[in-house]
């Protein structure tokens, strides 16, 4: 009789950062998994402290465990595996916690879209992360649907099959909807066109905080050398009443931003992203979805419609790649580094202990 997978005693016991949009959604998935264990939730927001978790993510029942404003404090008492940090978008916003936890021999996993590829805005900060990582074993990783797979990690896998790249346009249409009030803020949602405008001119506006990390990640693995990166933002203007939980579009307001990046290597463009997005596209019969298309040898073109969705896909991505992780050799690690992402349907024990064996024998 065949061996069945070998299971690890203990779940792996999992801290999540952040009560927001995407960190409450973090802690309703983790708790539908087998073999993962909630054992803290930290939140910056000091009026949140003290709250059951359960009901502080809307599960609508208590769980017992209360949200904790003093992150150190935490990991010392439930002394977590691993961490996901879901409190904020930029690298220098995020450093703290994650230095945090990796002095006390905790990994990360951060959906941060600056820590998808660090060293592409903040290489000196990347470095002092990737050695304290080492110094205590751990590793830590930056992931998410955009960036860290759509339009970097499928790039990079569909270029595989290629002998030859000349250029990359990679297209993401999506929907904002479903996202909080720090994110639509962000994109200029609700602004007049010249309040938008304003907003990019003095910082308040910053669209999509990706595009530099997705082309460092393409740029590393195809082996360009990147002389530099083109940025436009642009406000979408309704033509009809768009509403979300969050904010309401009225006919001349802006629902979204159309940002593209272009990157020039050897005095060539190699690598153009866009990405426009808006809340309720659909409103305008606009159809959402992802296109990557290579130039090279031979010529590809791969789509699908509708978009991946961004918030659930970011949920997903940052506990299934707990077990690569848990696996990974310690320091800094993007997802082009770590075997690729895959669904937990059993028990993420299992997944550990079966690429466990595989990393052995390697």
């Amino acid at each position: 009789m065949a061996e069945g997978p070998i299971v690890m005693l203990h779940p792996v016991r999992v801290l999540v950062l952040g009560t927001g949009q995407m960190g409450s959604g973090i802690v309703r998935l983790l708790l539908e998994k087998r073999g993962l264990e909630l054992v803290g939730v930290y939140g910056r927001r000091a009026e949140r402290a003290g709250r059951d978790v359960g009901t502080a993510v809307g599960l609508g029942r208590e769980l017992g465990l209360s949200i904790r404003g003093d992150l150190a404090e935490l990991v010392e008492g439930v002394r977590p595996q691993v961490a996901i940090q879901a409190t904020c978008s930029r690298l220098a916003e995020g450093a703290g916690e994650i230095e945090t936890l990796l002095e006390r021999g905790v990994n990360v996993i951060s959906i941060a879209e600056e820590m998808a590829y660090p060293s592409a805005r903040s290489p000196e900060l990347a470095t002092r992360l990737d050695a304290l990582a080492v110094a205590h074993g751990v590793t830590l990783l930056g992931t998410g649907v955009n960036p860290g797979f759509v339009l970097d990690l499928l790039v990079i896998a569909l270029s595989g099959v290629c002998a030859r790249v000349d250029a990359i346009t990679a297209t993401r249409v999506n929907d904002l909807s479903p996202y909080g009030p720090s994110v639509l803020a962000s994109q200029g949602v609700g602004l007049t066109p010249e309040a938008f405008r304003r907003g990019v001119e003095d910082g308040t506006v910053v669209g999509h905080l990706g595009f530099p990390e997705s082309i460092g990640m393409i740029a590393a693995a195809l082996g360009w050398r990147i002389d530099r990166i083109e940025q436009r933002l642009e406000p979408i203007v309704s033509r009809v009443r768009r509403e979300t939980p969050f904010v309401t579009v009225e006919p001349g307001l802006v629902a979204g931003c159309r940002q593209t990046a272009v990157a020039h290597w050897d005095g060539r463009p190699v690598i153009e992203l866009i990405h426009p997005q808006q809340i309720h596209p659909h409103l305008e019969e606009i159809v959402t979805g992802d296109c990557i298309e290579i130039a090279g040898e031979p010529p590809l073109r791969l789509s699908g419609s509708p978009e991946i969705p961004g918030g659930i896909a970011t949920v997903a991505l940052a506990i299934n790649m707990i077990p690569r992780v848990l696996n990974a050799p310690p320091g800094l690690a993007t997802m082009a580094d770590l075997p690729v992402p895959a669904a937990i349907m059993g028990d993420a024990r299992s997944v550990l202990a079966r690429e466990s064996r595989w990393h052995d024998d390697d």
